[in-house]
């Protein structure tokens, strides 16, 4: 069957690329037919062998081991398609190029049944930084990590801050040891450079950065600041101040950077607010929408009212801000919220009690969080809010200044 059907498409004219279901554990069942499944496969035309761990349960030094033996005895181009169920997709697909494969399969972030396949942006990174085996054209490695987040926008799933190489967590540091640190020799910490995938070294705010964090995230607005500057001073009593009322800075780097901004005569409105109004009805069937809000903006001399509704008061009133932003800044459009937390800080006050409200957002090239605090939901929603568009135009004047330079 193997052979009939390899040799019908080559005589089509077709190129064919052999996928061996289920190869591994049926090498350890029957090696010998395993092989002979393989050479078939070869003489009937096929240009690349791949070797697939189907139930994704092989264990990298004995997966390479097989690979080896494949290798040797076909003397054809030998590929992998691995999946993840016992977590080694991505060492195992490391392991087999090592053993002579040259043809690797997976997916971009690591998408697929069950656990997921084998994930391509890990492997590339590995395979050409690490294993100096070219597989993208020169250049192209550095567009790594906006790639990565371009397909989880388009895929509608948010991309794991933890992911190796281009995650947001890949190259962040918090504790106030590790940061002096890696300041000083970003090997203590780093395992490449961050820029060398198109990320980027992230500093967390937490109760234990102190004042050097700080200073290291003040000198992208200027170079010249030091740790005794009163500016500084200024900001960490400023953060103190802050963090009191319930506000948490780490991984909320857009209201960090507005805060700094705003402290050192970095910052200027985009839009003034006149009032915000938020209507919430009962739901009724038929009508999805329940909330209803209105905001009024000004932008320099001219003013902008405009309604929105949604699935809730800060689906209502984002819809509202968005509307009447775009008139304004265009780019407004392309932002899009992918979570939204809230955490009660006093538990004992009830419904009285203070929030915490973080939102994720992306415009599909960069994400970012910012977070409010009130004892209002929708207040504390509305902060977040207006930072999450604040920050992503400033963002767009930074693009456009570094392209004009």
């Amino acid at each position: 069957m193997i052979e009939d059907t390899i040799a019908f498409f080559v005589e089509q004219g077709k190129t064919v690329i052999y996928d061996a279901e289920h190869y591994y554990d049926g090498y350890k069942a029957n090696p010998e037919y395993a092989l002979k499944t393989l050479q078939v496969a070869k003489k009937a035309g096929a240009k690349t062998l791949v070797l697939c761990d189907t139930n994704g349960g092989m264990l990298p030094d004995e997966l390479a081991k097989i690979t080896e033996e494949a290798v040797k005895e076909t003397g054809c181009t030998i590929g992998v398609h691995l999946h993840n169920d016992a977590g080694m997709a991505v060492a195992s697909s490391l392991m087999a190029v090592k053993a002579g494969a040259r043809h690797v399969q997976g997916t971009l972030l690591g998408f697929g049944e069950r656990t997921g396949n084998a994930n391509l942006s890990t492997i590339i990174a590995n395979l050409q930084l690490k294993m100096e085996k070219p597989c993208l054209p020169e250049g192209c490695i550095e567009n790594l990590t906006s790639i990565c987040h371009r397909v989880s926008e388009i895929a509608n799933i948010a991309l794991y801050n933890g992911m190796p190489f281009v995650g947001s967590n890949a190259f962040s540091h918090k504790a106030g040891m590790h940061i002096d640190a890696v300041t000083k020799n970003p090997t203590a910490y780093e395992h490449i450079i961050p820029e060398m995938v198109g990320n980027e070294r992230r500093f967390l705010m937490s109760e234990v950065a102190g004042r050097s964090l700080v200073i290291e995230k003040m000198k992208k607005f200027d170079s010249s600041i030091q740790k005794d500057s009163p500016i500084t001073a200024k900001i960490v009593e400023r953060v103190k101040e802050l963090e009191h009322e319930g506000y948490q800075f780490e991984g909320a780097e857009g209201s960090f950077e507005l805060l700094m901004r705003k402290n050192m005569g970095k910052y200027k409105p985009f839009f003034d607010l006149d009032y915000y109004k938020v209507i919430v009805e009962e739901a009724v069937e038929g009508f999805p929408s329940n909330a209803f809000a209105q905001v009024k903006i000004g932008v320099e001399d001219l003013k902008s009212i405009t309604a929105g509704e949604g699935l809730g008061p800060v689906h209502a009133l984002d819809s509202a801000l968005r509307e009447g932003l775009e008139k304004f800044y265009p780019s407004v459009k392309d932002i899009r919220l992918t979570d939204f937390k809230v955490r009660v800080l006093d538990s004992q006050s009830a419904t009285a009690a203070k929030v915490r409200v973080l939102i994720d957002s992306t415009d599909g090239e960069k994400t970012w969080t910012t977070v409010g605090v009130s004892a209002d939901l929708i207040e504390a929603s509305w902060k977040a809010l207006v930072d999450s568009f604040e920050y992503k135009l400033i963002m767009d004047i930074e693009r456009k200044f570094k392209t004009y330079l």
